[in-house]
């Protein structure tokens, strides 16, 4: 008989994903801040995606990780997953914290590797506990519930690269003074809301016959890296559509994030940091409200995706909001007058609040509940290596073929994204999906 899991009030599900707003903090910053810090410190546009390097490679070997180990973990007080947000959550507002005080390039790219292992280790078991916590029928809220944090999160993160110039002016050591706001907020942001959400969320206990076969699982160091292998062995066919999908989707997203401020820079403000070192730094300022906003979409839209799902296959919701998404890629680039740019990011405010939710929702009712957590890491395992490969390959594509033009990036990750929409209206489940 299968076991039927009790419904959830909405602020029980609301509290349950607090902790994802400060992870999602943290992400905006790295998404929008860290570039420019690297451009403070002095990288060429050639390096800038070596030295994100970290996010994917920690990602590639933290989630899984974290997946297979809580899967097989419980913990009388703290639970299966919650341990995890807590080492997680630790880690990063110590790495932000940190971050600020970056003498140089490379200081920066370390603190980098720490905060995104920080970072990856407290955001997978947030997407396993949802499948372990909610019936089939309010899986796809308790997913755009992440999305609408991830929205939240990430519009605070942006929002603070904007005021925060305007309040907090001079220079600390290597960095603009507001760069230490923006990351100390962050750090505040992450502990705290992961402290929430573990004081308001109660995991369900194992059966019996469940915590004997997590004490029986206890094979050594190995074991962990034996069940991700095992997993992928037997990982259903709808994943490795979705890893495809995810291929052409996160390489986009990853060429979007490295170069939005430069392309803004170049086609509002016509300057670089050398050329224009005031001009640059408010494109930076411009583009973190511009980032924000798109946030603020996200979180607006998320709930109306849930009602989406209910009417259409979430497969074909999510490969109109990737071709929304695009739209506002090929618009971004050419666009000369600063207050547009909200338009042509709206298409990916919509788009990212589906790449946040929707997918998971596809392939959940085919994954085995005893393996939700590796698995889960393992969807992350396809975000990242699409990211690897960008970090290794963009490079030499933007100096050689895109003209190391920023604003090409963008165009080019719009071409990826209608792509990658193609592939998802071919991906076939055993649900309604």
């Amino acid at each position: 008989m299968k076991f039927k899991r009790p419904k959830l009030s909405f602020w029980k599900i609301l509290n349950m994903n607090v902790g994802f707003f400060g992870i999602q903090y943290s992400f905006g910053l790295q998404q929008s801040a860290v570039t420019p810090i690297y451009d403070f410190l002095g990288a060429s546009p050639d390096q800038i995606p070596i030295l994100h390097l970290a996010g994917p490679v920690t990602g590639l070997i933290v989630q899984p990780l974290v997946g297979a180990l809580s899967d097989k973990t419980w913990h009388p007080k703290l639970g299966r997953r919650k341990p995890f947000f807590l080492i997680g959550a630790i880690l990063c507002s110590i790495a932000l914290l940190a971050f600020p005080f970056s003498s140089s390039l490379w200081m920066a790219a370390g603190l980098l590797w720490i905060l995104d292992a920080g970072n990856n280790t407290a955001m997978e078991p947030y997407r396993a506990l949802i499948a372990d916590k909610l019936s089939e029928e309010q899986q796809p809220l308790g997913f755009q519930m992440q999305s609408f944090f991830t929205g939240f999160g990430q519009t605070l993160a942006n929002l603070s690269l904007f005021i925060f110039p305007l309040i907090i002016v001079g220079t600390t050591g290597s960095l603009p003074s507001w760069v230490y706001a923006s990351f100390f907020l962050g750090s505040i942001c992450s502990i705290g809301s992961i402290l929430w959400s573990m004081s308001k969320t109660k995991e369900d206990p194992p059966t019996k016959e469940e915590l004997e076969l997590i004490r029986s699982n206890d094979k050594g160091i190995f074991h962990p890296l034996l069940e991700i292998i095992e997993a992928i062995k037997d990982m259903p066919k709808v994943m490795w559509q979705l890893a495809l999908v995810y291929l052409f989707q996160w390489y986009a997203l990853f060429c979007y994030w490295q170069n939005s401020s430069k392309s803004v820079a170049l086609s509002v403000w016509n300057a670089t940091p050398s050329s224009n070192p005031d001009a640059y730094a408010e494109a930076v300022g411009w583009t973190g409200l511009i980032n924000g906003w798109y946030n603020i979409i996200t979180f607006l839209v998320a709930f109306g995706l849930v009602y989406l799902t209910k009417k259409i296959k979430p497969k074909h919701v999510h490969a109109i909001c990737l071709l929304v998404a695009a739209v506002g890629f090929f618009a971004f680039p050419i666009i000369e007058n600063k207050n547009l740019l909200f338009v042509a990011i709206t298409g990916f405010g919509i788009g990212w609040a589906s790449m946040m939710g929707i997918p998971y929702l596809i392939v959940v009712s085919d994954i085995p509940k005893e393996r939700y957590g590796v698995y889960m890491g393992i969807i992350n395992m396809m975000i990242v290596i699409p990211m690897i490969i960008q970090t290794l390959s963009f490079g030499y594509i933007l100096k050689h073929f895109l003209g190391n033009d920023p604003r090409n990036a963008i165009t080019f990750a719009a071409v990826l994204l209608v792509i990658s929409a193609a592939l998802t209206l071919i991906i076939k489940t055993k649900n309604k999906a």
